[in-house]
């Protein structure tokens, strides 16, 4: 099976820029998410353990060196700007108008990064993507994911706020 020729090489390989946003700049606050108990389906669990956290949160729980910033937009984006220390598995390996290819490596690729207990706070470009990849995720046995609301454009707001 030669799988590694077709696909692209593996996130922890990439190497990153410089062109990262330090969160040692940014103040914390916020609030995260929760919900209720009972009896639900499985994607209402998950649904119901996923939890967000906003801009100035991340910022402080990334500053504090406890979460760690995984970001699933696709490597060129990645390039363009991230989080300092991110790493970067893309949910999608390519967005046309027609269709999203999805990456069909991405819980074994996040799993080879990450163990199911760590704190992560996943992010994309404006927030929906990353909700799917941590529903995902979540429904692997991860269990401290946390979205970030609005994506890495919330950060460069609040990088620009201070």
């Amino acid at each position: 099976r030669d799988q590694r020729a077709t696909q692209p090489p593996h996130p922890a390989k990439r190497r990153s820029t410089d062109r990262s946003i330090d969160m040692g700049s940014l103040r914390g606050g916020g609030g995260g998410g929760g919900g209720g108990r009972g009896d639900c389906s499985k994607q209402e669990e998950t649904e119901r353990v996923m939890r967000s956290v906003d801009a100035e949160e991340a910022c402080a729980l990334l500053s504090s060196g406890r979460h760690q910033y995984l970001d699933v937009r696709m490597w060129e984006d990645f390039d363009k700007g991230h989080v300092a220390g991110a790493r970067n598995v893309p949910y999608y390996l390519s967005v046309t108008p027609r269709a999203k290819e999805k990456n069909p490596h991405f819980v074994q690729q996040v799993a080879a990064l990450y163990h199911a207990h760590d704190h992560i706070i996943v992010g994309c470009r404006s927030g929906v993507r990353s909700k799917l990849a941590t529903a995902d995720l979540v429904a692997a046995g991860f269990k401290n994911v946390r979205i970030l609301e609005g994506g890495y454009l919330s950060l460069l707001r609040a990088a620009n706020q201070q």
